[in-house]
């Protein structure tokens, strides 16, 4: 028999997890330098005008009927049918796996400044990526075979604690220059910056994955209640953070 064990906190550290990825640590230090302050606060809640409302849409609706596992298509085709409910899983399906991909390539890229430091000190010469992107994806790919899926929950934990950690030192960091003294800082970008809405379309990957914790649906002791809490509470969390780490940035 099947034990459902968890409660909100899996779901919110699931969609925490994810809702604080790759652009933010890639990208968003670009974001602020072309668009501004400003530019990038309107970004966020731009961003979140739509992952908001899609956040109190799964909560209405896990809220009103009764959710067995399958996450959110369990949820989609039991509220507007298996037609529907399969056309969107589909998607679901192919959002997940070129996901994944986004992920190894933003992986292979941190490692750049290591690159960097090969190069110098030992003249070691990296010119792919894939070097480091291909190993990693086989390593995975061999846990998640022999190891099963579950080992994602295992050590979900430690990846919100190294991610916890490295957001406090980036606000505990002093930046390298002078902080400015007026208010311009807010509007200032780079000559010739790209245009607003270009950003955007970066960024914005950045505000979704709110819904990742939906996919614990048939281990939730009580998911009516977790998943709305937990989904909600990630969402409003990670749009404090991203609107503290632009003003940080600038």
């Amino acid at each position: 028999m099947h034990v459902r064990k968890f409660g909100t906190g899996p779901v919110f550290l699931t969609a925490i997890a994810t809702i604080l990825g790759a652009v933010m640590f890639l990208r968003f230090g670009y974001a602020v330098a072309h668009v501004g302050v400003l530019g990038v606060v309107g970004i966020i809640l731009l961003g979140h005008m739509v992952t908001i409302p899609t956040a109190m849409a799964i909560a209405e609706i896990a809220t009103n009927q009764k959710v067995e596992g399958g996450g959110e298509y369990y949820i989609i085709s039991r509220s507007f049918g298996l037609t529907v409910g399969g056309a969107i899983g589909l998607a679901l399906f192919m959002s997940q796996a070129i996901s994944a991909s986004f992920y190894i390539i933003a992986f292979a890229e941190s490692f750049t400044p290591v690159i960097h430091w090969l190069q110098d000190a030992y003249g070691i010469t990296i010119s792919d990526k894939r070097i480091i992107s291909v190993p990693a994806t086989l390593g995975l790919s061999v846990l998640m075979l022999t190891k099963g899926a579950n080992m994602g929950m295992k050590v979900l934990y430690g990846v919100v604690a190294v991610l916890g950690i490295s957001i406090l030192c980036f606000f505990l960091g002093k930046p390298l220059a002078e902080a400015p003294q007026d208010m311009e800082y807010i509007t200032r970008t780079v000559a010739n910056p790209d245009p607003f809405f270009y950003v955007f379309a970066i960024c914005f990957p950045a505000f979704t994955g709110m819904t990742a914790g939906v996919g614990l649906s048939g281990d939730l002791k009580r998911p009516k209640k977790s998943i709305p809490l937990g989904t909600l509470s990630a969402t409003l969390c990670g749009m404090v953070i991203y609107l503290l780490l632009a003003f940080k940035l600038g």
